[in-house]
C-alpha cells in the first residue's frame, strides 16, 4: 500500500483547488478528473496532452495544483516544470508518473516540483497529497524519498548550517516536520512574510534549491525538535 509521506491536511469546505491534469494518455487524464472531481473542494480547470500545452493551460487557466506526467511527446514534463516554475512560482506541481529512474527524479526535483508520485499511489492518497501541496507542503512517494534520501547522504556538506541563525535552524526543523509557512509563522508567532525570507535565506546558505532538499537535510542531520 503506498503512503504519502506528510501527515493529511484537512479537508477544507471553503477554498475550492482548482487542478490541472498533465498527461499524454486520455485514458489516464479522464480517469483521474472522474475521481477528483467527486471531491467538492477540488475541480480540474483544464487538461493538457504534453509540456508545450501544459505551460499554456497554466498561464491561461492560473491552476492552484499541476499533476504533471514525465514522458510526453514534444516538450517533456521537467521541462515544462522549469518553465512554469520560472513564470508563475506559486502553482504547485506534483509529478504523476511510471517512472522513478534518477535521470528522472532528480532532474524534476531540481526544476522546481513540489512532490513526486508513482502512478501506483492509491486514489486518496492522490487527493491528499493535492490538498498538501495546495497548503504549502511536499509530497514524496516513499521510493522516491528514500532515493532522494541516499543521494542527499552521499554529498560532501562538511559545514553546511554552520551559518544558519537559532531561528534559520527553527524554521529548518519545523520545514523537516512537515509544517507549511503559515503553519510555521503560527507556531513561531511570526508572519508569513518574514517567514518566506526565513526559507529562501536557508535555501541560500545551504546551497538548495527546494524544501524538499531542506527537509532532507535535517532528517540527514538529526532528528527534528518538532514532530508531526
Amino acid at each position: 500500500m503506498t503512503q504519502i509521506m506528510e501527515k493529511d491536511a484537512k479537508k477544507s469546505g471553503e477554498n475550492v483547488i482548482n487542478v490541472l491534469v498533465v498527461d499524454d494518455h486520455p485514458m489516464v487524464r479522464q480517469g483521474i478528473i472522474d475521481f477528483l472531481e467527486i471531491h467538492g473542494d477540488l475541480k480540474v480547470k483544464g487538461t493538457a496532452k504534453n509540456g508545450e500545452e501544459a505551460v499554456a493551460q497554466v498561464e491561461q487557466l492560473q491552476p492552484d495544483v499541476v499533476l504533471m506526467d514525465l514522458m510526453m511527446p514534444g516538450m517533456d514534463g521537467i521541462e515544462a516544470i522549469r518553465q512554469i516554475k520560472s513564470s508563475r512560482r506559486e502553482t504547485k506541481i506534483i509529478v504523476l508518473t511510471s517512472f522513478f529512474q534518477d535521470d528522472k527524479v532528480f532532474p524534476a526535483i531540481k526544476a522546481g516540483a513540489d512532490g513526486y508520485l508513482l502512478k501506483d499511489v492509491l486514489p486518496n492518497d492522490l487527493v491528499s497529497a493535492i490538498r498538501q501541496v495546495y497548503s504549502g507542503k511536499s509530497v514524496l512517494h516513499p521510493d522516491i524519498a528514500q532515493k532522494l534520501m541516499h543521494n542527499f547522504s552521499g554529498r560532501n556538506r562538511s559545514g553546511a548550517g554552520e551559518e544558519l541563525t537559532p531561528r534559520e535552524n527553527e524554521v529548518l526543523e519545523l520545514i523537516a516536520a512537515g509544517l507549511s509557512n503559515e503553519e510555521i509563522a503560527n507556531k513561531l508567532i511570526i508572519s508569513d512574510k518574514t517567514v518566506k525570507t526565513h526559507v529562501s535565506n536557508i535555501l541560500h546558505k545551504l546551497n538548495l534549491s527546494h524544501r524538499i532538499q531542506a527537509a532532507l537535510y535535517v532528517l540527514n542531520r538529526t532528528t527534528p525538535k518538532y514532530g508531526n
